[in-house]
């Protein structure tokens, strides 16, 4: 019988597979920290004192930028912390809330990409019913139930996740705290959980990305319909952004939710898991900067008038 030993705190041994991995991983981490916030908010901030980009597409966007830094913010300074500390360590407590948080941001990502999807598909498949469709109160309610929605499905998960008990082992082969290496690591009954980790990812996971996918398909076939090759281009353009986030995330979601639990090192474990905490919420605000003209004219434009301010 194993040791019945409460565990008060965990140690990630994702980094031990690279030595002297703090003197090396630091600073890369710091820079893609800061360029992740930096970036969200830099988006964030065009989107407010711009008037051209108060419209739903950016309204949204703006919610996503914040989500990136909170997604974020969840795991990086916790790793930069223990880098500087030379001890891969967690309480039990801020794992817990690591896990929520992270679950929440997550679940509220995958809700808003679809609501993203569908103020795409009614711009291009319903545009004379668009102003109504997407107004300012039901955009606020559609941005206010992806937050809800997130929490509730993290409060779920983290309150059956609190009634694990892992006998006194604390050695997690992962990066951070999520739902699937505390599984294999608890030695009670972990049935309950797995099924509602199904559930749970039927509803966040594959029913959003299903959702867009027809979404997409309904707009494609619109886009088809429109004659000019000029019209088309500015119909798919104002979705390439959204569709390249969308790819992004939910590849790099994939492959770090669905690998095989056996048959796999733990180098490449590390390297999925720090894909998925650090890649999408960096290249989001990369890939609408970068390929968006409206978000380009309006950093154009802040830029000259802070210049004109300083003349």
């Amino acid at each position: 019988m194993r040791n019945q030993t409460e565990v008060v705190e965990f140690v990630f041994l994702g980094f031990s597979v690279i030595p002297n991995s703090h003197l090396y991983l630091f600073l890369p981490f710091l820079a893609i920290y800061s360029v992740t916030v930096l970036g969200n908010l830099m988006i964030f901030i065009l989107i407010q004192l711009d008037a051209s980009l108060h419209t739903p597409m950016y309204y949204f966007l703006s919610h996503l930028s914040c989500l990136d830094i909170c997604t974020s913010t969840v795991t990086v300074p916790k790793i930069l912390v223990n880098f500087l500390y030379q001890q891969q360590t967690i309480t039990y407590n801020q794992c817990m809330a690591q896990m929520f948080f992270l679950i929440s941001f997550s679940g509220t990502e995958c809700a808003l990409l679809a609501v993203m999807a569908y103020d795409r598909y009614s711009a291009i498949c319903k545009p004379l019913h668009y102003s109504r469709l997407m107004n300012p109160k039901g955009c606020a309610i559609l941005a206010f139930v992806t937050w809800v929605w997130g929490l509730l499905n993290a409060a779920l998960h983290t309150a059956l996740s609190s009634r694990l008990r892992f006998c006194g082992v604390n050695q997690i082969h992962h990066i951070f705290c999520d739902i699937p290496p505390l599984l294999k690591m608890s030695c009670n009954d972990v049935h309950i959980n797995k099924v509602a980790t199904h559930i749970g990812s039927l509803f966040e996971g594959v029913a959003p990305f299903l959702f867009i996918m027809l979404s997409y398909i309904f707009i494609l076939c619109s886009i088809l319909k429109i004659h000019s090759t000029t019209g088309k281009h500015k119909a798919f353009s104002t979705c390439a952004s959204h569709l390249s986030v969308v790819i992004v995330y939910f590849g790099n979601g994939v492959l770090n939710y669905n690998r095989p639990s056996a048959g796999y090192s733990l180098e490449i474990d590390t390297l999925v898991s720090t894909m998925f905490c650090i890649i999408p919420p960096m290249l989001n605000p990369l890939i609408y900067s970068l390929r968006n003209k409206e978000v380009k004219g309006a950093l154009k434009k802040v830029l000259e008038s802070q210049r004109k301010d300083y003349i």
